[in-house]
C-alpha cells in the first residue's frame, strides 16, 4: 500500500528493509528487537515465540514478534543456524532532539558465512565463507574465515577437483555468479547463495583489493595472473564488507593455495575416511577425534585444516618430524600443553577487536594469552630444530600490552561493557572522580550535614533528597528564620522549610549525572583500548598463528606418546611399507589388543587382491593404510612399529555401499561413478581403495566389472591399489599381472562358530564364512538350513570363464566353505541305526530323508 497511509514509524521500517528484502530485520526498540508483518510471522515460527499486532497501519493490523535486546544472541544464533540471515538496525539518533521516529539504520547482517560472535560458532571448527568464479573448466575460489582474518585463494582445473575443493572446505556459505552454470550439488547445498555477474568484475575485484591490502597490485602475493580466482576474491570481499558495515581491518594478507602442494581427496574418499566428519554427520569416532587433545582451539582448527588437507612437501613435514621429536626426547609438549591452555582463543578475539565487537572478557582472555608469551618462547629457545627458532620468531612479546590491559580491565569483567563496572579503578584518574561521587553521596551527605548543624547551631537541620527537587536543607518551622544568609530557600512544607546552598547545588550536578557520565567516560576509554589494539593487529595476528602452530605439534607429540606412534620416513622411491599398522581410530575403541598387520606396496604389488570374510577386517585394514598415509603427510608420527612412505598425489577410497535418491542413483550408480572417478583420475602416485566393486549387479556383470577395473589399475594405472572382494575369481588376477599379488584376512571356525583373526597373511582366502557370519547376525535356523542347500548346488555348477583368462580354462570354483555344517539329511543318517531298525521303520526314515533332502 502507499507509504503514506502507514505510520511514520512503519514508513522508517519498510525505508530500511526494502534494502533487505530476503533478510530478516531484526529492528530496535527500546529493550526489544521487533520484527514485523512477513518476517514476524517467519521468526514466530522458527524461534517459537509469540505473534502479536501492533494496532493499525494503512487500516490494517501490522504482525509483529519480539525478542529482548539482551538475549538477542541466543535467538540470532538459532536462525542463523537454521541458515536465515539477520539484519540488525540499530538507534543511531538521539531520542531527546528526535522529532518524529529516532533514526535507525542497519549496523550488521549476520549470514552463516560471516559469524564472528563466540555464541554463535563452534570454536573447534573453522566458519568458512567462500566465493566461486570459473569459466568454462577453470575454477577460481576465494576463502575466507572472517573470525580470524584468514583469506586465501586457489584455482582448480574441472568439476572433480571443484567439488573436492568444496568438500574439504565445507563453507558456511558459498557465493555464486548466477550467470554460470554448476552441479545442483553446488547450488543446492546449505548456504549456497547466488549473486549478480557485476560482483564477479575483474576490475571491480583488483580495486577492492588492493583497497584492501594496501598494496598497488597483486603480484606481491603471487596471483597477480590468478583472474578466476581475483574475480571470486572481489565478490566475496565486497559481500563481507556489505555485510559487516566494516572495511574488515584485520585483513591485511592474501594467501595462495597450489593444488599441487598438497594430496587430493575427492569427496566420497574423505566421507568413507572420516577424518573430522563420521558417516552419520557428527564428530564422534573420526580421526580428528582421536588426533586432538589441543590445548587451544584455534590449535584445534589449524589441525582439522592439515587433516584435511595434507601436503606433499617433504621438506616441510620433515621439519615438523624434527620438532615433534625434540618435544619427545626433551618432554617440552607437557609444559608447553599446560601454558597453552592459558592462551585461549586469540585469533577470534583479535578478529573481534578489528571488526569493533570484542567484549569486556575478550580483552581479559587477551591480557592473559600475552602474559604467557614469554615463558613459551623461553621453552622454544632452548631447543636447536629449525622450526622451533623459526617460530619463537614469529611469536612475539607485547610487554606494554600485558601491562596496560591489567592496569585497565578487572580480573573478571562482566560479559558487555553496556552497564559498566569493567575499566579497572586507578587506571583513570577522571572516571574514579566520577565513580566516587556516584558511589559515595550518601557519605558526603552525611558529613555534610553535621557541619552544617555545627556551623549554624541549627539542631533540626537535615539533608535529604527527592527525585522531584533533588538535594536539599531542611529546617524547621521553628529554626527557619535562623537560616544563614547564603541558604536559598526552594520549598515551603507545613512544618519545614527547604533550602539549596551553592555548594549542595554543585555537588547536586554532579552526583546526579556522575553515574551516566562515569559509564559514558569508561565506555570511550574502552573504545580507545579497543582502537590501539588495532594498530597492533598485524603483530599480534602473527604471533596468534605461530601459537596455533606450536600448539598443533605440541599436540601430535602428545599423541605420539600416547598412543605411541613412530616416525615415518619419507623417501623418494615408489613405495608404502608398513610394519606393524594400526588403525588409530579403531584401536581406541576396541577393548581387546588390535592386530597390527604389515603393509608392503612396492612395484612389485602394485595391486593386491584381498579376500576374506565379512567382519574379518578388510575394511579396517584398507582404511588404516591410508589413515597412515595421511597422517604422515600433516608431519605427524603414524600408528605402526615403522613406516617408508613415497610420492602420493591423491588418496582414493570405493567403500561401501549408498544411494543418491535426491539426485536420482541407485546404490550400483554411485558406486560405478565413483569407480569412474578412480580409473580417470588415479596416477602411479595414488592410494587407491576399492571394496566390493561389482557387488550391486548381477554375478556375472559384477565380477567382469571388478575383475576389468583391477586389471586396468594394474596394466594401465599401476597406482598403489588395495582391492577387497568375495569373487573368490579375483584371486587369478596375479597368474595375468606381475605386479599383483593375493592377500587373506585370516578366520577359523570352533565349536561351529567362526573367530575372526583379524592377520593379514598371503594367498587367497580358502574359505568365505558367509553363512556363518549370517548365523551371528542372527539369521533363523530355518534361512540358515535353507541357505546351505542352495549354496551346495551352486558349487556344483561350473561358473563360466573369467575376463582376462583363457576361454579354454574354467573359472576357479569356490570351494566347499561349509564342510563344517552338516546338512539336516546327515544329521538324520548319523542318528539312525540301521540294525536296531524294523522294515517299517527303515521306509519311514527313507521317506523323512527324501522330505529334508
Amino acid at each position: 500500500m502507499p507509504k503514506a497511509q502507514h505510520t511514520p514509524m512503519m514508513q522508517q521500517y519498510l525505508r530500511i528493509k526494502a534494502d533487505f528484502p530476503d533478510t530478516l530485520l531484526f529492528y530496535r526498540m527500546g529493550d526489544f528487537y521487533e520484527l514485523f508483518f512477513d518476517d514476524a510471522k517467519k521468526s514466530a515460527q522458527l524461534l517459537d515465540i509469540t505473534l502479536t499486532a501492533r494496532g493499525q497501519s494503512g487500516g490494517e493490523p501490522i504482525p509483529m514478534a519480539g525478542v529482548p535486546f539482551h538475549s538477542a544472541e541466543n535467538y540470532i544464533a538459532r536462525l542463523v543456524k537454521a541458515g536465515v540471515s539477520v539484519a540488525i538496525a540499530e538507534q543511531i539518533g538521539d531520542p531527546a532532539t528526535s522529532k518524529g521516529p529516532v533514526e535507525r539504520k542497519v549496523v550488521r547482517v549476520v549470514t552463516p558465512g560471516t559469524l564472528t560472535d563466540e555464541a554463535f560458532l563452534d570454536e573447534r571448527s573453522d566458519n568458512l565463507l567462500v566465493a566461486l568464479s570459473s569459466q568454462q573448466q577453470q575454477h577460481g575460489l576465494a576463502i575466507l574465515e572472517l573470525s580470524s582474518g584468514r583469506f586465501s585463494v586457489i584455482e582448480v582445473q574441472g568439476e572433480e577437483a571443484l567439488l573436492a575443493e568444496v568438500e574439504r572446505l565445507r563453507p558456511a556459505e558459498l557465493l555464486y555468479n548466477e550467470n554460470t552454470s554448476y552441479p545442483a550439488s553446488l547450488t543446492e547445498r546449505p548456504g549456497s547463495r547466488s549473486m549478480a555477474p557485476w560482483h564477479f568484475d575483474t576490475d571491480t575485484a583488483l580495486r577492492l583489493l588492493t583497497e584492501q591490502l594496501k598494496t598497488r597490485d597483486l603480484r606481491g602475493f603471487g596471483c597477480q595472473d590468478m583472474v578466476h580466482a581475483i574475480c571470486a576474491a572481489g565478490a566475496l570481499l565486497h559481500y563481507a564488507r556489505d555485510t559487516q558495515r566494516n572495511q574488515l581491518p584485520h585483513i591485511r594478507s592474501l594467501s595462495v593455495e597450489q593444488p599441487d602442494d598438497a594430496i587430493l581427496i575427492d569427496p566420497a574418499s574423505r566421507r568413507n575416511l572420516e577424518i573430522d566428519v563420521n558417516q552419520q554427520g557428527d564428530g564422534q569416532h573420526t580421526l580428528a577425534w582421536v588426533m586432538d587433545k589441543t590445548a587451544t582451539a584455534m590449535g584445534s582448527r589449524l589441525l582439522r585444516r592439515w587433516l584435511n588437507r595434507p601436503l606433499r612437501q617433504q621438506q616441510t613435514l620433515r621439519l615438523r618430524q624434527q620438532l615433534i621429536s625434540q618435544f619427545i626426547s626433551q618432554y617440552v609438549w607437557q609444559p608447553l600443553h599446560d601454558v597453552l591452555r592459558q592462551v585461549g582463543d586469540i585469533e577470534r578475539i583479535l578478529s573481534r577487536v578489528a571488526l569493533g565487537s570484542a567484549r569486556p572478557r575478550d580483552l581479559a582472555k587477551l591480557r592473559d594469552a600475552l602474559t604467557q608469551l614469554p615463558t613459551l618462547r623461553a621453552e622454544l629457545s632452548n631447543l636447536d630444530a629449525d622450526l622451533a627458532g623459526e617460530l619463537h620468531e614469529r611469536i612475539q612479546e607485547f610487554p606494554h600490552w600485558v601491562s596496560k590491559l591489567h592496569r585497565a580491565i578487572i580480573d573478571n569483567p562482566p560479559v558487555v561493557i553496556r552497564d559498566g563496572g569493567v575499566i579497572a579503578p586507578g587506571y583513570d584518574a577522571e572516571l574514579d572522580e566520577l565513580r566516587s561521587l556516584s558511589e559515595n553521596a550518601g557519605d558526603y551527605l552525611l558529613k555534610l550535614e553535621q557541619s552544617e548543624r555545627e556551623r549554624t547551631g541549627l539542631s533540626t537541620l537535615k539533608v535529604g533528597y527527592n527525585r522531584v527537587h533533588g538535594y536539599y536543607i531542611e529546617i524547621s518551622k521553628s529554626q527557619a528564620e535562623q537560616a544563614p544568609t547564603e541558604y536559598i530557600r526552594r520549598q515551603t512544607l507545613k512544618n519545614a522549610e527547604r533550602f539549596i546552598t551553592p555548594e549542595l547545588k554543585t555537588f547536586e550536578d554532579k552526583a546526579l549525572s556522575a553515574k551516566s557520565r562515569a559509564l559514558s567516560r569508561e565506555k570511550a576509554l574502552y573504545d580507545e583500548l579497543i582502537t590501539a589494539l588495532g594498530e597492533e593487529l598485524i603483530a599480534l595476528q602473527t604471533s596468534a598463528a605461530a601459537l596455533s602452530e606450536l600448539d598443533v605439534l605440541a599436540n601430535l607429540a602428545e599423541r605420539a606418546e600416547t598412543l605411541r606412534l613412530q616416525a615415518p620416513e619419507l623417501v623418494a622411491d615408489d613405495v608404502i611399507a608398513i610394519e606393524g599398522g594400526r588403525h588409530p581410530v579403531v584401536e581406541a575403541l576396541l577393548t581387546d589388543p588390535f592386530v597390527a598387520n604389515d603393509t608392503q606396496l612396492t612395484n612389485d604389488a602394485r595391486i593386491q587382491i584381498i579376500t576374506g570374510p565379512n567382519m574379518g577386517g578388510k575394511s579396517t585394514y584398507m582404511r588404516q593404510v591410508a589413515v597412515i598415509t595421511l597422517l604422515a603427510h600433516i608431519g605427524s608420527y603414524v600408528p605402526a612399529d615403522a613406516c617408508r612412505i613415497g610420492p602420493v598425489d591423491r588418496i582414493f577410497t570405493r567403500m561401501g555401499s549408498s544411494d543418491d535418491v535426491a539426485g536420482g542413483r541407485s546404490t550400483f550408480m554411485v558406486e560405478m561413478t565413483e569407480t569412474a572417478n578412480i580409473l580417470h583420475n588415479a596416477t602411479q602416485h595414488s592410494l587407491v581403495l576399492m571394496d566390493e566393486v561389482g557387488r550391486g549387479t548381477s554375478t556375472f556383470d559384477g565380477l567382469s566389472l571388478a575383475w576389468a577395473s583391477a586389471a586396468y589399475l594394474a596394466e594401465q594405472v599401476k597406482a598403489y591399489t588395495l582391492f577387497a572382494t568375495h569373487y573368490f575369481e579375483m584371486t587369478a588376477l596375479p597368474e595375468h599381472y606381475d605386479n599383483a599379488i593375493n592377500l587373506h584376512l585370516k578366520a577359523t571356525e570352533h565349536d561351529d562358530r567362526i573367530v575372526f583373526l583379524h592377520s593379514v597373511e598371503s594367498g587367497p582366502a580358502s574359505q568365505s564364512y558367509g553363512l556363518q557370519v549370517a548365523q551371528l547376525a542372527g539369521v533363523p535356523v530355518s534361512v540358515i538350513a535353507q541357505a546351505k542347500q542352495k549354496l551346495m548346488l551352486l558349487e556344483n555348477t561350473e561358473l563360466p570363464a573369467t575376463q582376462g583368462q583363457p576361454s579354454t580354462s574354467p573359472a576357479p570354483l569356490q570351494s566347499d566353505l561349509f564342510a563344517a555344517m552338516p546338512s539336516a539329511v546327515e544329521e538324520a543318517l548319523q542318528q539312525a541305526n540301521p540294525d536296531e531298525l524294523s522294515p517299517k521303520q527303515a521306509l519311514e526314515l527313507l521317506y523323512e530323508l527324501k522330505s529334508l533332502l
